[in-house]
């Protein structure tokens, strides 16, 4: 019992870090003018995430169902260390001199809020799917330089994308202060379409390998 309890406590600290790495790049990309640029530099969060083997909730969630893979409660914790997270990092970001971000951090949030929930669910889908393209290539790829690629390709497709990243939307949240209603009803159906994409893709193609 007592493994366990440092096992979740670890988990837990993991995905705080997580939510800390993901607003990172969250505010690389805020900071920029070119939306391509930026994109690119938002992958510094999920490099900072792999190489340090912190848990993010849109990475775990992709293995729920596979043997030996997270466990529903791993899940949840992660999802919850990355919520206090990016919180803590993206209202500490408030209190710096970066308004530009805030004020483009708030823009995003209200064009967000403001999409259709169908929407939402739909480009949270396809988020996951380029999520887990680029945390499996980073697992299995035996190259270093393939590993890397798949971060520096499929993360900056699915900002360009405008595809919805419920981790990466906390931390706009935050940076926002924006905890209406409505934005917080789109921030859940991110995580489930992120969940549905997340399960899906990763099945999906380990049965197609089989």
């Amino acid at each position: 019992m007592k493994n366990n309890k440092k096992n979740y406590l670890r988990i837990f600290a993991a995905a705080v870090m997580a939510g800390i790495a993901i607003c990172i790049g969250a505010v690389a990309y805020l900071v920029t003018d070119n939306k391509l640029f930026g994109a690119v530099m938002f992958s510094v969060g999920l490099y900072i995430v792999l190489v340090n083997k912190y848990s993010l909730f849109t990475g775990a969630v992709c293995y729920i169902l596979q043997k030996d893979g997270t466990s529903p409660l791993e899940v949840i914790i992660t999802l919850i260390g990355n919520a206090v997270g990016g919180f803590v990092s993206g209202s500490a970001i408030r209190l710096t001199r970066l308004e530009g971000v805030v004020k483009k951090a708030e823009e995003l949030v209200a064009v967000k809020s403001d999409d259709s929930l169908l929407s939402i669910f739909i480009l949270a889908v396809f988020c996951n799917f380029l999520i887990f393209y680029a945390v499996d290539s980073y697992k299995k790829n035996p190259h270093d330089f393939g590993k890397y690629l798949g971060i520096l390709l499929c993360i900056p497709a699915f900002i360009i994308s405008s595809y919805e990243h419920c981790v990466a939307n906390m931390c706009y949240i935050s940076i926002a202060f924006d905890f209406a209603p409505k934005t917080l009803a789109m921030l859940a159906v991110a995580i489930l379409g992120n969940t549905v994409g997340g399960i899906l893709v990763c099945n999906i193609t380990r049965y197609i390998k089989e």
